[in-house]
């Protein structure tokens, strides 16, 4: 009895250790490290830098250690493509503009773009891209001829294939996704989750030669509702979020959470806050349990897997990426921020 006495008090003392450690935030400070009249829709972060893609055919660059902006505007022809998608690998970055003709470029030679893939077509438009590894990547659009739009490469982003239909699930009318934040597609590992405008979700398990679908609650009965993002904690944990952003004081059935990769989704915080936002991301190092939102509509937090949510602060962004475990960095409508998470 002494002996199990002693385990259930040590674990009960290494939970609370646990619990201590675990960082949670009551507010956050906003920091504007570029602006310029742009609506900024795409960012990543690779090690030291920050790559983002926008509108007016504006790709950019910052240096996050040394303040520095690198900034091209990339035209096709008399077309300024409207960038709303960007990813990378180890060797290239890659932006891809919605609207026909729907233009993916590669970083090339002497910081000139080349062009990888062309697709013309009245009702083109691509929504999110991202990458498995080095060798493949994947960028989704909304439905054309019954399915959705996907395309994928397998060398590193040199070429980049079209899937026919006949190797997708059907897709319904009017189904698409929202370019509102690159963030309505999610890889871990080889498992792929695309989420659409009706509250859908395509699943590959196998980095996109075989798809599912799973039916979400989130509300999707208006052409302006449906999933606008979603992030996976890891295979199993993930949350979505949405709503209708022409009503966004709505905050029904527009948060939902899986905790078995996917397959089952419940709603959390139904009639509460946040409503609509057009990002969501987990909080590293948070165990699955940290999630911020992000719209123009503010920040919001939750530190309980989206049970309960705070805001933090009513500044209006489209997409976030975390940088560590309390800093992020934020765009929107012309800016780009550093929030500073305590």
């Amino acid at each position: 009895m002494k002996y199990v006495l002693l385990v259930i008090f040590s674990i009960g003392l290494f939970s609370c250790q646990e619990e201590k450690q675990m960082k949670t935030f009551s507010s956050v400070s906003v920091e504007t490290i570029y602006e310029d009249s742009l609506s900024i829709r795409a960012i990543e972060i690779i090690g030291e830098s920050l790559v983002f893609s926008a509108n007016k055919g504006f790709i950019g660059s910052i240096d996050l250690a040394k303040d520095k902006v690198f900034t091209k505007t990339q035209q096709f022809n008399a077309i300024v493509p409207e960038f709303r998608a960007i990813a990378h690998n180890t060797k290239d970055v890659f932006v891809l503009s919605v609207a026909n003709p729907a233009l993916l470029y590669k970083t090339g030679d002497a910081g000139e773009f080349e062009l990888v893939y062309k697709e013309e077509a009245e009702t083109v438009f691509y929504d999110a891209m991202t990458f498995w590894n080095d060798q493949e990547g994947i960028a989704i659009g909304d439905s054309m001829e019954g399915c959705l739009s996907v395309i994928i490469t397998r060398n590193g982003g040199q070429t980049w294939k079209k899937l026919p239909c006949s190797e997708l699930p059907d897709g319904m009318e009017g189904e698409g996704a929202f370019a509102a934040s690159n963030t309505n597609i999610k890889t871990v590992g080889d498992k792929t989750w695309v989420a659409t405008t009706k509250a859908r979700i395509f699943y590959s398990a196998d980095k996109g030669k075989n798809w599912e679908l799973i039916q979400t609650p989130i509300i999707h009965t208006e052409a302006t509702q449906g999933i606008y993002s979603i992030d996976f904690y890891d295979e199993q944990i993930g949350f979505a979020i949405g709503g209708d952003y022409t009503k966004p004081e709505e905050n029904l059935k527009n948060k939902a959470l899986t905790i078995d990769g996917g397959k089952t989704w419940k709603l959390v915080a139904d009639g509460l806050a946040p409503s609509y936002k057009s990002c969501v991301q987990f909080v590293p190092n948070s165990d699955g349990k940290g999630l911020i939102a992000i719209g123009f509509n503010g920040i919001s937090y939750s530190k309980d897997m989206g049970s309960t949510w705070t805001e933090l602060s009513k500044e209006a962004f489209y997409t976030l990426r975390f940088k560590n475990d309390s800093v992020a960095y934020a765009a929107g409508k012309n800016r780009i921020a550093k929030l500073s998470f305590q």
